[in-house]
């Protein structure tokens, strides 16, 4: 009996990612904020107060979906390692060469018996454009078909005006979160795409996002 076999892409809702922007294939846009976080036990608890009553105002003025996402991963000290050694070999003095080894091997034996956790936290913004559809009936005599680079333009002008929605939208998380005094960032092209490849390639070599 022959099994049908589908390929990894078909169960992944992404299209494109273009300018930084997660095209889905339903035509829905997707925006991604790398930010950081707040450590409540270095605060007195009237700036907690301060913090949690400014939150809620940020997320009561919000008149579209947001998701915030927590990503835990085991860091991979083994870059960390590597810039060590190359350290350890341009000593010229003989007791730092001791001390740079001794510290080497307690970070691997610490890293050995200690899972160091990272943790990366994302605001996705969303903006499902209005897809109107007009087929067949009366109405499709009244107009002409497109030519190619007709069909282009009008994709390319839709996404710009799509984009320019999702841009305000994103705008509006940024300097909300800001008011919190959380430090925000916005995914590009590249560290989207790496995001992506991380979620569903987990064995891969865990490290955090490098914004560029």
């Amino acid at each position: 009996m022959a099994v049908n076999s589908k390929a990894t892409q078909e169960f992944v809702p992404i299209k494109e990612v273009r300018d930084g922007i997660v095209v889905l294939k339903d035509g829905s846009m997707r925006g991604i904020v790398l930010s950081s976080s707040v450590n409540f036990s270095l605060k007195s608890e009237d700036e907690r107060n301060a913090i949690i009553m400014q939150f809620q105002d940020f997320l009561n003025s919000l008149d579209f979906v947001v998701q915030i996402c927590v990503e835990s991963r085991r860091l991979d000290i083994r870059p960390y390692i590597a810039l060590l050694e190359e350290r350890y070999k341009e000593q010229v003095n003989d007791l730092m060469k001791i001390q740079t080894r001794e510290y080497i091997e307690f970070i691997k034996k610490f890293t050995e018996s200690t899972n160091i956790m990272t943790k990366s936290f994302f605001i996705v913004v969303s903006y499902d454009p209005a897809m109107i559809n007009v087929k067949g009936g009366v109405a499709g005599g009244f107009f002409k078909k497109k030519t190619a680079a007709e069909e282009l333009e009008n994709k390319r002008a839709s996404f710009e005006e799509n984009r320019t929605q999702l841009e305000q939208r994103v705008s509006v998380v940024e300097q909300g979160l800001s008011r919190c005094g959380i430090r925000v960032v916005r995914l590009g092209t590249e560290e989207v795409v790496e995001l992506f490849y991380k979620i569903f390639n987990p064995g891969d070599t865990e490290k955090p996002i490098k914004i560029s």
